[in-house]
């Protein structure tokens, strides 16, 4: 199994990968013989590189899989091999986030400060350890604030010679155009449904129906896809999202629905702070040799680490309310349009076809144009989220506004 398996759908971004990592490779062994590698195109590796794409395409996937090639070690490559076997110690550290040269940047939070970005900056001025490449993976580059934005643009602008900086945003307007105009860039696509229901009878065993109708719920989001199949909860709270075009009827249920989907965010975000928060808290209390039952006055400089830590916990809960939200949000949406795939007669497939009879009764209640309304209302409510509205504000005005189609 390669490191590329799990990247669905993708072939032509692969194909550009596997040609970078060939020469990425051809440097570092003319860089040791201090002769160019025969057959080398350097123009084929950049120093930064930029993955966009529609929510779940695999940008991340991509970027990882792309780190784990540049360190492969295999003995296949001597051969012609590809570069990113997935079975050699390189491929094998990078897949599992334990490389000495990868260092990985995932945001909890809303944003990634001005603080980490120097550091990483500084990081990349090393070199390698391992003597190939220093890779540098930024999740979500969207989240960087201006200022961290303009530190990592010093990081680009001025690269080391062995260092490789992959960033993933949703679209190239995401980030500065300082920074995307010196990075090469991968657009991924959204895979289809049959390959991602491939991908999950494959990789995690599911049942070929479970798959298909996983698949095409998830709507081309792989992660998501994995989630609607593994988990009988996530499951349960897409039915009842689903429920609510059919309760707004009136402004009780319009009410009701809207305070359903917000305690439900609400309550996703407090399961996961109930565990890994006190875990949290304990070890940095520990690290500063203040762990509970040990007593005594604390340590100097463990309060103020403490209230960093809990802004940055705060920050999560808030992150994952929202991030549960606009899951919510882009099942509405495609219900909405597999209902305006109706009212238009198209005969393709439809993302809700285990909903069909509510898709029917909807498609039947109204004109296209009440429907396109209702799309709108629900994008104007990820808006609204976005821009720090109440989450029970949005969300009320919203199912008024499908209410009234």
């Amino acid at each position: 199994m390669t490191v590329w398996d799990d990247l669905v759908g993708q072939e032509r971004v692969v194909e550009q990968l596997t040609a970078a990592a060939s020469a990425a490779r051809a440097t570092v062994l003319a860089g040791r013989s201090g002769a160019p590698a025969p057959g080398a195109n350097a123009s084929l590796m950049t120093h930064a590189w930029l993955f966009t794409g529609p929510p779940g395409a695999g940008q991340t996937t991509a970027a990882r899989a792309f780190a784990a090639a540049l360190q492969c070690t295999s003995p296949d490559l001597d051969l012609g091999g590809t570069p990113g076997c997935g079975f050699c110690e390189g491929c094998h550290t990078v897949m599992a986030g334990s490389h000495a040269d990868v260092k990985i940047v995932r945001s909890d939070g809303l944003s990634i400060g001005v603080g980490d970005m120097r550091e990483l900056v500084l990081r990349a001025s090393s070199y390698p350890t391992g003597g190939r490449w220093s890779v540098i993976l930024i999740d979500a580059a969207h989240r960087l604030t201006e200022a961290a934005a303009n530190a990592l643009l010093k990081g680009v602008e001025e690269p080391s010679p062995r260092t490789v900086w992959l960033l993933c945003a949703p679209s190239v307007q995401d980030t500065l155009p300082t920074i995307r105009s010196r990075c090469r860039h991968l657009v991924l696509r959204t895979p289809a449904p049959e390959a991602v229901a491939d991908l999950l009878m494959r990789r995690d065993g599911v049942a070929p129906q479970l798959a298909e109708q996983a698949a095409r719920a998830g709507q081309g989001d792989v992660e998501r896809s994995r989630r609607l199949a593994l988990d009988e909860q996530a499951r349960s709270r897409r039915l009842e999202v689903l429920r609510i075009p059919l309760e707004v009827a009136d402004i009780g249920g319009c009410l009701a629905a809207a305070q359903r989907l917000v305690d439900t965010a609400k309550a996703d975000a407090e399961a996961l702070a109930e565990t890994r928060d006190a875990k949290e808290t304990e070890d940095l209390k520990a690290a500063y040799g203040a762990a509970e039952g040990l007593g005594g006055k604390a340590p100097r400089g463990m309060a103020g680490a403490v209230k960093e830590l809990e802004k940055r916990q705060k920050s999560r809960a808030t992150r994952t309310r929202r991030e549960t939200l606009g899951t919510a949000l882009l099942d509405l949406l495609g219900f909405y349009r597999d209902v305006l795939a109706l009212q238009f007669g198209s005969t393709g497939a439809l993302a809700n076809q285990d909903h069909r009879a509510a898709l029917d009764r909807i498609a039947a209640a109204g004109p296209p144009e009440a429907t396109l309304r209702r799309i709108e209302a629900v994008l104007a409510c990820r808006t609204a989220l976005d821009r720090n509205v109440d989450p029970l504000l949005a969300v009320e005005a919203m199912t008024m506004a499908l209410r009234a189609g």
